[in-house]
């Protein structure tokens, strides 16, 4: 049976608030590959109504990174706050990603999955570790500030068939 599975069929047109913590086995049932370790307190509020359901997720905690420039481990502090709305339909899919379409007969949502995606989608593509954070902003500071100019004398660069054209004018 999935801890993170919530049935609503059974729910009433209202709110509704599961609590969960997500740590080491929450990262091995739903993939280890990003965020392998973490530890998770989440909340989350399903409002059901005739026509959709609203999911509203707040995520705190912290997941175990490694330092792609140390290889060391660290931990990165999480606040997250999502919206997903799962509408009523025929054809069930993701038409965006806060708007979900499930069908009227099913029974259950996987709300895990969700929650170990908008972790996952937290963690910045720079895994560095605090201690290396400055020398990573002084290296932003000088990004993109070298220009190049060179002093172009534009008689050489005109090609001689655009010079006859310039003629007709």
């Amino acid at each position: 049976m999935n801890d993170f599975v919530v049935n609503i069929i059974g729910l009433a047109k209202k709110q509704h608030s599961f609590e969960f913590k997500l740590g080491e086995a929450f990262f091995n049932q739903y993939g280890s590959q990003t965020v392998a370790k973490g530890d998770f307190d989440a909340i989350v509020v399903l409002d059901k109504r005739e026509t959709f359901i609203e999911a509203k997720f707040e995520i705190k905690g912290k997941a175990e990174l490694i330092c792609d420039r140390s290889l060391e481990p660290f931990d990165q502090h999480m606040d997250l706050h999502r919206t997903v709305r799962f509408k009523y339909g025929e054809e069930p899919g993701e038409v965006t990603d806060e708007i979900v379409v499930i069908k009227q007969e099913q029974e259950s949502l996987d709300i895990g999955q969700f929650m170990y995606e908008f972790i996952v989608l937290n963690v910045p593509i720079k895994k560095i570790h605090p201690k290396f954070q400055n020398e990573v902003d002084e290296e932003d500071d000088d990004e993109g500030k070298m220009v190049y100019q060179t002093k172009v004398d534009e008689e050489e660069t005109i090609d001689p068939r655009w010079e006859k054209l310039k003629k007709l004018k």
